[in-house]
């Protein structure tokens, strides 16, 4: 059998973290993950919250660099348990026990806190840096310097110093 649920959201509270009476570490939160289809009537979509359980490492990492608004990426296995409320109804509660839980946003882009809209992002890349020989590099400051007005050194066709 399979059971298997990768679910990503935003943390809706700070995650609590907690021991057994042998000592084990398990972290509880909750995750508000968007649908992804907008209601025919309103045009919003529809917020899933679902509570999630860490144990061990896991649940000391989520309680360690987590907080309320940060995005998640968890992957688990959905559990469903049976309990008793205080009227001594029976209820039936689904969690997701998180095998692995990772970062789905930045440290600066979840400082703001919880934030509706964070579907509806978009990614920017940086900007060219330039290097100590004037020119302009796309990717941070690796370019190696023109060869002699040249964009490109000529390569060699020596193979006798290849390792394979």
């Amino acid at each position: 059998m399979l059971n298997h649920i990768v679910i990503m959201g935003r943390l809706a509270r700070d995650p609590e973290l907690r021991r057994t009476q042998a000592g084990v570490p398990v972290a509880s939160f909750r995750l508000a993950v968007d649908r992804d289809f907008r209601d025919k009537t309103t045009g919003e979509r529809a917020t899933d919250w679902i509570d999630v359980v860490a144990w061990r490492q896991t649940g000391e990492f989520v309680s360690r660099y987590f907080s309320k608004g940060r995005m998640a990426v968890v992957e688990g296995r959905l559990q469903m348990r049976d309990w008793t409320d205080k009227e001594g109804n029976k209820r039936t509660s689904a969690e997701v026990v998180a095998d692995n839980v990772y970062f789905g946003d930045s440290k600066r882009d979840g400082d703001g806190g919880y934030s509706p809209s964070y579907g509806q992002g978009s990614y920017s890349a940086p900007a060219p840096r330039s290097d100590s020989y004037g020119a302009s590099d796309p990717f941070g400051g690796f370019a190696a310097p023109p060869a002699d007005g040249d964009q490109y050194d000529e390569l060699s066709t020596n193979d006798e110093k290849l390792p394979f």
